[in-house]
């Protein structure tokens, strides 16, 4: 949807960089910016107070009427933040190291790359705990720029762009040297066999085996906990007698005891972790809302053009 330039300030600005990881907003932008668009018009006043993690989390007016056509689309550039990404592993959190820069992604080069900077790269990913730090293309070549010949973090750091470095854009080094990170990737439940992520069979990382949750008692208020800590929105249905089919291995817990306040699952009170009488034809599932996240429109880059 586009968002009229009548209803958004600075601090919904703040809020839609923040989301997209863009850093600090630069410039509001009225009068169709970036182009028209032709998607549908946002009908509501949002009202940020600048905190907030996502747009959609903010306040709305519920009785605001407004005149607004795609000529009065807003825009938006953002200081557009260094992100980093893992490329040609098996999984999200692990692969080569590769750093947008200057609008393009890149590689690191292998030279004093350790743990240190693997702590770094993990934790901002959200993928938990570094298992190995790794050379000589481990993950297969890149192509493009080599962004830095050596990173210098301490591992405290909350982003790889906070770590001081060796030459930027230094190229004494080629990408059979590419660094590559294994994190642990905290997730720990995962939902299956429903048609996204955001809904399926509740399956629970437990001692490095993943297994199923009986139905016992299970409600909404312990969905609504799966569904936070997927970043899938709200709960929408808690649903029972494998309604997403049966699961195969061991059934973790019998009774899942969440307020509906907790940051995961494991956060719950139980019955007892490996302790269960149930079968896999009571596995517990969920259904949660998702949520699609903002995004800017025909910018040249990524952290700039009209809200979406």
């Amino acid at each position: 949807m586009s968002v009229c330039d009548a209803v958004f300030d600075q601090q919904d600005a703040e809020v839609v960089c923040r989301e997209l990881d863009c850093g600090a907003p630069v410039q509001v932008l009225g009068a169709a910016a970036f182009d028209k668009g032709d998607t549908q018009m946002w009908t509501q006043e949002i009202q940020c107070r600048g905190n907030e993690s996502q747009i959609h989390l903010c306040p709305k007016s519920p009785s605001y009427e407004n005149n607004c056509s795609h000529e009065n689309n807003i825009g938006l550039v953002c200081a557009e933040n260094m992100k980093v990404r893992l490329v040609g592993g098996n999984n999200s959190c692990a692969g080569r190291v590769e750093v947008l820069h200057r609008g393009q992604w890149g590689t690191v080069c292998q030279e004093d790359w350790d743990m240190t900077e693997a702590a770094v790269v993990c934790r901002e990913l959200d993928c938990g705990e570094p298992v190995d730090a790794l050379g000589s293309a481990y993950f297969g070549q890149g192509s493009g720029p080599i962004w830095s010949r050596i990173m210098l973090c301490t591992g405290s750091e909350s982003t790889l762009k906070f770590c001081g470095s060796v030459e930027w854009g230094f190229y004494d080094c080629d990408h059979s040297k590419d660094a590559g990170v294994i994190c642990s990737d905290k997730k720990n439940v995962r939902l299956v066999g429903g048609n996204s992520r955001c809904a399926g069979r509740v399956e629970v990382l437990h001692r490095g085996q993943w297994g199923t949750v009986c139905h016992d008692f299970w409600d909404l208020a312990d969905a609504a906990v799966v569904c936070r800590e997927l970043d899938c929105g709200e709960p929408v249905d808690a649903v029972s007698d494998a309604h997403f089919g049966p699961g195969s291995g061991p059934i973790w817990v019998n009774t899942i005891l969440c307020a509906g306040s907790e940051s995961a699952l494991k956060n719950c009170g139980s019955s007892g972790w490996s302790i269960h009488v149930c079968t896999h034809s009571m596995d517990a599932g969920v259904i949660c809302s998702g949520h699609t996240p903002s995004r800017l429109v025909n910018g040249p880059h990524l952290c700039s053009g009209r809200l979406e």
